[in-house]
């Protein structure tokens, strides 16, 4: 980056001399992140959840004794959740892509896509309305139940659109495909009162056996005497899931092999399951091993922990430099934006602007709730806060589908979260008072390189009011984003004295021209943001000197 600078002050001094007039200097670098992928906005569908696009793939027959389709759960406070297949595919998806990115979303995370199981498992732990894996009954609708990770799960593909046809269809509508991937565990192995096929074994791309859990607990696989045991540790971990051997080459082998594959037909990024269930040694082979074929390659682990060091250590380069979903602020913004309605301060604390763990906090997902814990319980104004604030503070959003419309909120796992959205959901949502704020916000990200990768400096989190700059001069790019925000239920303005850049600016949403002077005071409407927008370097210089300060920790 030095010679870069210096190569452009050689330049800009050159210019002078030949002119003869003083050359002004160029403008200090200034961002937050200059990872790519930075510049997405991720919307991630339960994919058997969101629409059923090809009702010939359901596969409704499937299952024998042990039916895979339709399975519903008694009601939980009145919400009854179902843990067989509903039909979601890649057609349901891709016939509603323009949908995703009208709304100002620019790629598209999927549940895993790779077979599993072709029965519903009949062992484990009786299913509750506040269990976490209790898993008897259920499928692998959800595709985290792997079998054959070189095969597709025949749930998902239509005559005419496999996988490769997937992310085609995606890209061309403006969308990319981020993969989930698992490195942890393949099905359910154990408990069941008589084996079923499939379940804890793992095939290959010929379709031939390669692990067998055989229905054993862990402690008794013999894996030095059966090389159908090899595949996996002797010790449980999740449930009754086979666990694989991170120390055992074969499996790296096995992983590797198969998500190449996939990402080998269209592929942005990797999404990683359960990654803190397995050392950081074998997330630094993965990762190398996939960079090395597809260099650069964004990655991001689900470490499910609240406590920003202990998922920190993954994001590393000497551990592989894979981001990770940010659970501490997914804590915060539950704590502010949902029905506690905690102050904004309350997400300065899970920033980690400076001195934090992480090697980049800008490269982080960011995010409210998914699939695997319950729904933000918030009101209309609670998701259009949470929403403002997402799409305009570090990090990578990433919203869970159905939350434009506020689809089954505060529903846990049994209870209502992974409910079939389907068409009519899609077409019903541009109705939901959260949706046309939600599109706003986020076309307005995708169009600004400083809500993007910005360099974020607060100027105020207190209460109902939320005020700062992302700011990003680089490469010929220079643009500062000023975003304020009212979480309050009337409407404020919100006054600035201190590091205040003056000059033109212009109006995110609107685009007519703000002037601000040696003080900012501007009214913010009610759960509402005012994004100013400055096309052109800073110069205030106490701004100047601040923003100097950030970049050189």
């Amino acid at each position: 980056m030095q010679q870069r600078i210096l190569a452009v002050l050689s330049a800009a001094l050159c210019l002078a001399a030949c002119s003869g007039k003083p050359a002004d200097p160029p403008p200090a670098e200034v961002y937050g992140t200059l990872e790519p992928f930075a510049s997405e906005a991720i919307y991630f569908v339960l994919t058997d959840r969101f629409v059923n696009g090809d009702p010939a793939n359901d596969h409704r027959d499937q299952g024998g004794a042990h039916p895979t389709f339709d399975i519903p759960l008694a009601p939980c406070d009145g919400v009854a959740g179902n843990v067989g297949y509903l039909g979601g595919d890649f057609r349901g998806l891709l016939d509603n892509a323009r949908y995703i990115r009208d709304l100002g979303f620019t790629a598209v995370w999927t549940t895993p896509i790779v077979d599993n199981p072709d029965q519903a498992f009949t062992g484990g732990e009786e299913i509750t309305c506040t269990g976490f894996g209790t898993d008897r009954g259920k499928t692998g609708y959800h595709g985290y139940w792997g079998v054959n990770f070189h095969r597709l799960d025949e749930h998902l593909p239509s005559d005419d659109l496999d996988f490769a046809g997937l992310t085609r269809g995606l890209r061309e509508a403006g969308l990319k495909t981020i993969l989930d991937v698992v490195g942890n565990h393949g099905s359910p192995a154990f408990t069941m009162p008589v084996a079923q096929p499939q379940f804890g074994q793992l095939f290959d791309a010929d379709g031939q056996l390669v692990a067998d859990h055989g229905n054993l607990p862990p402690e008794q696989l013999d894996p030095v005497n059966n090389p159908l045991h090899r595949f996996y540790n002797t010790r449980p971990d999740l449930a009754q899931l086979s666990d694989l051997d991170a120390d055992n080459p074969e499996v790296m082998d096995y992983l590797v092999d198969a998500y190449l594959h996939w990402i080998g037909q269209g592929v942005d990024a990797l999404r990683i399951d359960t990654i803190r269930h397995q050392p950081l040694s074998f997330w630094k082979t993965f990762a190398d091993r996939v960079r090395a074929e597809h260099p650069g390659m964004y990655m991001f682990g689900e470490a499910f922990d609240d406590v920003a060091a202990n998922i920190a250590p993954f994001t590393l380069a000497e551990n592989g430099g894979i981001s990770v979903l940010d659970f501490p602020m997914k804590s915060a913004m539950v704590a502010v934006f949902g029905s506690g309605q905690a102050g904004f301060e309350r997400l300065g604390e899970a920033l980690y602007l400076e001195g934090g763990p992480y090697a980049n906090p800008y490269d982080l997902a960011t995010f409210y709730d998914n699939h695997d814990m319950p729904r933000i319980d918030a009101s209309d104004e609670g998701f259009i806060d949470a929403h403002n604030w997402l799409f305009t503070a570090r990090g990578i959003p990433v919203l869970y589908y159905g939350s434009e419309a506020g689809f089954m909120r505060g529903r846990a796992e049994h209870a209502g979260n992974r409910s079939y959205f389907g068409q009519a959901g899609v077409d019903a949502a541009p109705q939901s008072p959260i949706f046309a704020p939600l599109q706003r916000i986020a076309t307005l990200r995708r169009e600004s390189p400083a809500l993007q990768r910005g360099l974020q400096l607060n100027l105020r989190l207190d209460g109902d009011e939320a005020a700062f700059y992302r700011v990003y001069q680089h490469d010929g790019v220079a643009q500062t984003a000023l975003v304020l925000l009212n979480k309050g239920d009337a409407e404020r303005e919100i006054v600035l004295d201190e590091l205040v850049q003056p000059g033109q600016w212009r109006d995110g949403m609107g685009g007519e021209s703000v002037r601000i002077g040696e003080r900012v005071a501007l009214r913010v409407p009610a759960h509402g943001a005012r994004v100013l927008l400055r096309d052109e370097p800073l110069d205030a210089p106490a701004l100047l000197a601040e923003l100097a300060r950030r970049m050189a920790r």
